[in-house]
């Protein structure tokens, strides 16, 4: 399966899909490309030492998010990608994008969904004051983070926590639950039904 990963940011969890693609835990799966909406994001440092091509766009470039999401089918496309992995894409996923890859398409969100959508979730829940929150894995849909759930994984507020401790943790659980839900995806083991994302 080959696979896409877009990004914003650093890159942290496209580098561990990565790695599990080599290292075994992740057999079956390819990362062929990078999409990248911020030039000069660290992101694109991460790929060129592992070797995975990257596409970059600048949005303000472009019209309007229907004509960077045509290009952006087209990258795909022409890569043969089978399946797209959204981990620290900043962007709202328009009906160009949606159509080619509905139901292919996954996201990974810093909260348990449905609370703390949007963005800096990390810090929207930690300055709510809340004692657990977690990490949510879900298809992507045309809503804000509203997708089916495929998986949740709960992380305790621990009352030493600040902010940057808790990204810490978030982030841990984050690579690997990415890499259990795409094992499933890999595998054909994933199946949606309406809302219902069951993992057999």
């Amino acid at each position: 399966m080959r696979l896409a990963v877009f990004a914003s940011g650093s890159g942290s969890n496209f580098q561990a899909i990565v790695e599990a693609t080599r290292d075994g835990r992740l057999a079956g799966a390819e990362v062929a490309l990078v999409v990248c909406d911020r030039p000069g994001a660290y992101v694109l440092e991460r790929a060129g030492r592992l070797g995975i091509e990257c596409f970059v766009f600048d949005p303000r470039q472009y019209p309007d998010k229907a004509a960077f999401e045509t290009e952006i089918v087209q990258q795909l496309q022409a890569r043969d990608i089978s399946f797209v992995v959204l981990a620290g894409y900043m962007r709202l996923v328009g009906p160009v994008l949606l159509a080619a890859y509905e139901g292919k398409m996954i996201n990974l969100h810093p909260s348990l969904l449905p609370a703390f959508m949007g963005k800096d979730a990390i810090r929207q829940a930690y300055e709510y004051g809340v004692k657990l929150t977690g990490v949510t894995i879900h298809f992507v849909d045309a809503g804000l983070d509203t997708g089916p759930i495929i998986a949740q994984r709960a992380v305790t507020v621990e009352e030493a926590d600040t902010l940057e401790t808790l990204t810490a943790r978030i982030h841990a659980v984050e690579h690997q639950l990415l890499v259990e839900v795409l094992k499933d995806v890999v595998a054909g083991r994933v199946r949606m039904e309406g809302r219902m994302v069951r993992r057999l």
